[in-house]
């Protein structure tokens, strides 16, 4: 893998991954759209499930904005599908448990864990704009207040 991944401004490569719905997701269908890329830890966890019910509840203003939404974690497709269900989400989630595209997206940390240091995803959300440019990214994110943060500044984009 590079020393850092990709750069700010930048086009991103190519890439698909497995996604809900037995759908594959590539990064080419997406030209002309803007697209939302939020990386997180864990399906059916506190955090995971608050930060998916806000892009939910405000997917169509994203749509309004030429937005498409995908959420992706390491989570199995089966897992996926379910807290997908669960939560009646609009948007598809990419499953990543090889770690291709955490690795891409250089979110893989150490992170403290009831004392304990693991390596997990560090909550992250990239905008890529409709020629496949990488223009925003948002790392160690904090939930409260962010998803309206990425919707505004999807609005203020061309």
């Amino acid at each position: 893998m590079a020393d850092r991944s990709l750069a700010l401004n930048s086009a991103v490569p190519e890439f698909s991954g497995p996604m809900t719905g037995d759908h594959t997701f590539k990064l080419s269908d997406y030209l002309g759209k803007k697209l939302v890329l939020y990386f997180y830890p864990k399906d059916n966890t506190p955090g995971c499930t608050t930060e998916s019910l806000r892009f939910r509840d405000l997917y169509s203003e994203f749509q309004s904005a030429n937005t498409e939404i995908i959420g992706i974690s390491r989570d199995s497709i089966r897992s996926h599908d379910g807290f997908k269900s669960k939560l009646e989400l609009p948007f598809q989630l990419i499953s990543d448990p090889d770690e291709e595209l955490c690795n891409l997206f250089d979110v893989m940390n150490m992170k403290n864990m009831y004392g304990k240091q693991v390596r997990g995803v560090e909550r992250s959300t990239f905008i890529i704009d409709g020629s496949g440019k990488l223009v925003k990214e948002w790392r160690g994110v904090k939930v409260p207040g962010h998803v309206d943060e990425v919707l505004e500044f999807v609005k203020a984009l061309p």
